[in-house]
């Protein structure tokens, strides 16, 4: 597998800047823009190239690869006493475990 098929690439539509937004989270500063997906995918595609050579060039070593990368299921946030405190009454009200009430808004907030 080429090394930079091992980096997530991602291209969203901006509603803001009225173009497709082209980025690699974890690798590459920055990203591309366009107004044509696939084009702004290949100059993705440069960029992630052109970031491991540099690395490479550098002798720095690459970020952990982020295509097929496992997860646990798991982390740990810090939300201040504020947020922590509403968070634990609003999930008494749900009748609801902070755990899943946590999940079950961060799922409503991202479209799951």
């Amino acid at each position: 597998m080429k090394k930079s098929n091992q980096y997530l690439k991602v291209v969203e539509w901006s509603e803001e800047d009225q173009c497709f937004i082209g980025r690699v989270p974890g690798l590459a500063l920055g990203g591309v823009h366009g107004k044509n997906e696939v084009n702004v995918y290949e100059k993705l595609g440069t960029i992630v190239d052109e970031w491991i050579a540099i690395h490479e060039a550098d002798d720095v070593p690459l970020p952990s690869a982020t295509v097929g990368k496992k997860y646990s299921g798991r982390f740990n946030i810090r939300v201040g006493e504020v947020l922590h405190e509403r968070l634990v009454v609003e999930s008494m009200k749900a009748n609801e475990s902070l755990n899943a009430f946590c999940v079950k808004v961060l799922k409503d907030e991202i479209g799951l």
